[in-house]
């Protein structure tokens, strides 16, 4: 099997053995653990909003989150029995980063975040009933074609990042037109089916019985996964909101 989400790979799962009489995973567990990671980031994401708001400077703490987070959630990928502590530090972490950058929408596009935070959690909703209800078919070509698609899109931004350095910007990834807003609806898409996958390796992980550890490792991808569509979601809203 194969995902897009690095955090929940065939190969990860593979090579997580456990010990005798440890607890195994399941999917309420890993739901259980999903539920206080994004307790968490509501949590500290509440706490920067509210110093934004206040006029407070909140870019120092946005950057710690961003560059703790990503530091984070690369251990977290190699060291997957330290995810009952490095999950809830990566969500706090990530919460400081998501709560300075929705303030900044916010300002900018009033009623934004309330959209965007809705249409991430009903698509969330969305999908993982037509996951249960066995509505979307996981298909080795749908793997390998949420995948690629994925791959194309890290491989578009990081152009676009090596680039900005030089002096060339990548304007169709962020301004407010036709083909801008395809491209970023065309990304919601796909951000939205790794959710799929992502419920697909989990129940799978939770058949084989991996150690209960892996619920919050588990959880901590899907928290990836959210993120990034939440801030895709974000992008396209605030695309279509300038052209008015």
């Amino acid at each position: 099997m194969r995902t897009a989400n690095p955090a929940l790979s065939a190969g990860t799962f593979s090579r997580v053995a456990g010990t005798a009489g440890e607890r195994a995973m399941s999917v309420q567990g890993t739901v259980n653990k999903t539920a206080v990671l994004l307790l968490l980031v509501v949590i500290s994401s509440a706490w920067i909003w509210n110093q934004a708001w206040a006029g407070a400077p909140v870019q120092g703490w946005m950057l710690a989150g961003l560059i703790g987070g990503l530091i984070t959630g690369i251990v977290t990928v190699f060291k997957q029995r330290w995810a009952p502590v490095t999950a809830p530090v990566y969500a706090l972490l990530e919460g400081l980063a998501l709560g300075g950058i929705s303030a900044a929408f916010e300002r900018a596009y009033p009623g934004i975040v309330i959209q965007a935070v809705t249409l991430t959690f009903g698509t969330l909703t969305a999908l993982l009933l037509a996951y249960t209800s066995r509505l979307i078919s996981v298909t080795q070509n749908f793997r390998l074609g949420v995948a690629a698609a994925t791959g194309g899109i890290l491989l578009v931004y990081l152009a676009s990042f090596v680039l900005s350095f030089f002096g060339v910007r990548m304007s169709f990834l962020y301004d407010s037109s036709p083909l801008s807003i395809g491209i970023s609806l065309f990304v919601v898409v796909i951000a939205s089916l790794n959710l799929v996958l992502d419920f697909d390796f989990i129940e799978h992980a939770a058949e084989r019985r991996l150690p209960a550890y892996m619920e919050w490792y588990a959880g901590f991808g899907l928290l990836v996964t959210l993120v990034w569509l939440y801030i895709e979601i974000l992008r396209l809203l605030a695309k279509l909101r300038s052209r008015r």
